[in-house]
């Protein structure tokens, strides 16, 4: 969840290291801190509690020459986000100094037993330890950085992307990853690393993923990157060239990342589509149903892990998938299904949904599942992330870097992915009539269309959300595809207004949320023109009936229930099974202008990190 750069080759490594922390500030903004081993020699450590604007504040005179050095910014774990805590940490000596993303979680008995040998503590944090058990070891037994850095990993339970700086050896950097990403990028007589490859694409496209219990060794001297196990066995990677441009990772002229992620997901669902829908054809074309036809169509059942807004995704993604393909879908948290014991076998298919591909409870799930013989398809956004790598096939959303924490272009397009999906089996398993098929892949190719209509509502949605900012609370309520669209439609006011905020099936109102609704509850209806419109007119009645304020979402045309509603919002008329497509728009930039109106930093939001790589 923290975010690491560095730096090694010919040019001033500061001016990249900072560059590289405010594009990886997303991962985490509690505090920031950079290492640099200066042409005079000295190893500097320049860290501060806040932003990375902040660092830059603390270091303007300070010495940040050099063309080596680490960089960090931090979601705090262990110990609370203050200027001691940050990273980088040095040893006792003031020779190394390191940078850690994850979790060490074996800290406390490995930092006791440090104690006890006279090694001195100055901060809080697990990785601290690391940092003093690598040099501890270096010194008793009297041997080099790489050797001390591997004997020190043999003995740490956890999570890890450490990149770790010699004072004595400004010619080199060592980095190493288990259970969290570390990309290293390869430049002409210069090396990068980074969490993920939006600090490095300025410089370079040519990077290298580590894989779990790798050691990457930079030196200067070299011509490539020496990649060995932490067995000393020596690892052979292949360069990858990434397609990611500078325009992605930009606001390109909007006030926020999120803002400029919801009016891109036209444009982000085309792409998702592309060379998937064949309009022309009347078909969807999916090539890992295709290549692995046999697994996914006989399967017994799928069960579908993920975290937060994912989940979310697929409950959408269950209700496709068995109302077209008539296979039997359970959706789990990642972070229950992995200690749950699951009885799973060869006959299921697990589909792990991740917009990074490194969530850790994900990750954790699809590990278990492999290991139980299930069938693994993974759908992810960010490409060669470790579920990709880990997963039997898949697909990706292809939307491009979401740097919001807030998702909102992942979501849909995740949930376009699911759609395809659900349509490639059923066709392949007969399970959709053939004029229904049709009618759905023609009405999928115009939902982008459609969703600009939607997005021509945002000054409307905004002057709502100024009426309601007063709010404390709020209620979400839907039915059917729309219940997935409440639940996430509250997670993104939670995430970014800190406004209490739930998500209900609008039927289970009665059993219990009906108590809490009085003039000050503002309650957010989906109540699209579908099979439960009828259903849903009496929901909002009884929401009246206790002078409940209403927002509702309906389709266009709609005249019963924008006749009860305090505030309401038009959406284009689509199948059912595609309204949260277009009804999550509307619920997005709804929590986006009630935060702005609060003050709210929307981008980064305080507690969340965009990459959830801890437990």
């Amino acid at each position: 969840m923290c975010g690491i750069v560095g730096y090694l080759g010919k040019r001033n490594a500061y001016p990249v290291l900072i560059k590289g922390l405010k594009r990886l500030e997303y991962r985490g903004y509690d505090s920031a801190g950079v290492a640099l081993i200066t042409d005079n020699g000295d190893l500097q450590v320049y860290k501060t509690k806040g932003k990375v604007a902040d660092l830059e504040t603390y270091v303007e005179d300070k010495d940040i020459s050099g063309s080596v050095g680490i960089a960090h910014t931090r979601w705090a774990t262990h110990g609370e986000p203050n200027t001691t805590n940050a990273h980088p940490h040095i040893s006792n000596s003031g020779n190394l100094a390191i940078i850690h993303n994850g979790i060490i979680e074996n800290y406390a008995s490995l930092k006791e037993g440090l104690i006890a040998k006279g090694v001195e503590f100055k901060s809080n944090t697990d990785t601290e330890v690391l940092v003093q058990l690598i040099e501890y070891i270096r010194l008793k037994r009297n041997t080099d950085l790489l050797t001390a850095v591997r004997m020190a990993l043999h003995q740490v339970i956890g999570a890890y992307a450490i990149a770790l700086l010699d004072k004595n050896n400004p010619d080199e950097i060592i980095a190493a990853r288990k259970s969290s990403p570390l990309v290293v990028g390869i430049g002409e007589q210069e090396f990068f690393l980074g969490s993920d490859a939006s600090p490095i694409i300025e410089y370079t496209n040519k990077v290298v993923y580590l894989e779990d219990k790798d050691i990457a060794v930079i030196n200067r001297n070299r011509t490539d990157v020496e990649f060995v196990n932490i067995n000393n066995e020596k690892m052979d990677h292949e360069v990858k060239e990434i397609d990611l441009n500078l325009d992605q990772i930009e606001k390109g002229g909007f006030p926020h990342f999120m803002l400029k992620e919801i009016f891109e997901q036209p444009k982000c669902l085309a792409d998702c589509m592309r060379g998937r829908v064949n309009v022309e054809a009347n078909n969807v074309v999916l090539s890992a149903v295709i290549d692995h036809r046999k697994e996914i169509i006989n399967a017994r059942r799928f069960i579908i892990v993920a975290c937060g807004t994912s989940w979310h995704a697929s409950l959408i993604g269950k209700q496709l998938i068995e109302s077209i393909c008539q296979i039997p879908v359970e959706v789990e948290y990642a972070s229950e299904f992995r200690y749950s014991n699951p009885v799973i076998d060869s006959r299921d298919v697990v589909i792990a949904i991740s917009q990074s591909g490194e969530t850790a409870d994900t990750l954790a799930a699809v590990e278990l599942a492999k290991e139980r013989g299930s069938f693994i398809y993974g759908i992810c956004n960010a490409i060669g992330s470790s579920i990709p790598r880990a997963t039997n096939t898949g697909s990706y959303i292809h939307v491009g870097p979401e740097i919001g924490v807030a998702s909102t272009k992942a979501f849909t397009g995740q949930v376009t992915v699911l759609t395809m999906l659900a349509l490639a089996i059923g066709k392949a398993r007969g399970t959709i009539a053939y004029d229904d098929y049709v009618q759905l892949v023609q009405e999928l190719n115009a939902i982008p269309e459609k969703m600009k209509k939607v997005l021509e509502l945002n000054e409307h949605i905004r002057e709502i959300s100024r009426v309601f900012t007063y709010a404390h609370n709020f209620l979400y309520l839907g039915r059917g595809y729309n219940y997935p669209v409440a639940l996430e439609g509250a997670l993104k006011l939670k995430e970014i207004s800190y406004i209490h905020a739930e998500g209900y099936p609008a039927a289970e109102m009665k059993h219990g949320p009906i108590a809490l609704i009085d003039e000050e509850m503002p309650v957010v209806v989906v109540a699209t023109h579908n099979p439960l419109y009828d259903k849903l007119m009496s929901n909002i009645q009884e929401i009246k009936a206790r002078k409940g304020r209403v927002i509702a979402i309906v389709t266009e045309g709609d005249e019963k229930v924008k006749n009860l509603a305090d505030e309401f919002i038009e959406l284009p008329q689509t199948l059912e099974c595609l309204e949260p497509l277009l009804a999550t728009i509307p619920l997005q930039l709804l929590a986006y202008h009630i935060a702005i109106c609060k003050g709210k930093d929307v981008d980064q939001p305080r507690n969340l990190a965009k990459s959830v790589t801890v437990e």
